[in-house]
């Protein structure tokens, strides 16, 4: 996930990241727990993270997961879950590229964001 790296707020408020509202639930040095709102219109473009898995929970969609190698689409509704391993590449998004909000916990390890090709 894109991230505001480096910088710690305290305001326990949702803040706006990349036209993404974010909001900071717990963070250590190895795990991190967030609640994400995507906009109409609005993803997480495809990525993987070298070390540490991302757990999805849907909490207001339906929302979409999809990962390449294995190759499969998680469409969720609130209250249903998947999760990510290492070094598998996915993209977020609002089903019908509608809005979406969900928790998402990344961990265990240290956190990288690389980007793939769509």
């Amino acid at each position: 996930m894109e991230t505001d790296e480096g910088k710690k707020d305290a305001d326990p408020q949702p803040r706006r990241l990349h036209d993404r509202r974010l909001e900071l639930v717990a963070e250590g040095a190895d795990l991190r727990v967030q609640v994400l709102s995507l906009a109409v219109g609005q993803c997480i473009p495809w990525h993987y993270h070298s070390e540490i898995s991302d757990s999805f929970a849907c909490l207001e969609g339906p929302m979409v997961v999809e990962t390449r190698a294995p190759r499969h689409v998680y469409r969720m509704l609130p209250g249903e879950r998947c999760a990510v391993p290492p070094k598998t590449a996915h993209y977020v998004h609002g089903e019908a590229d509608g809005a979406c909000k969900f928790l998402i916990v990344q961990g265990v390890g240290v956190y990288d964001f690389v980007p793939v090709g769509g």
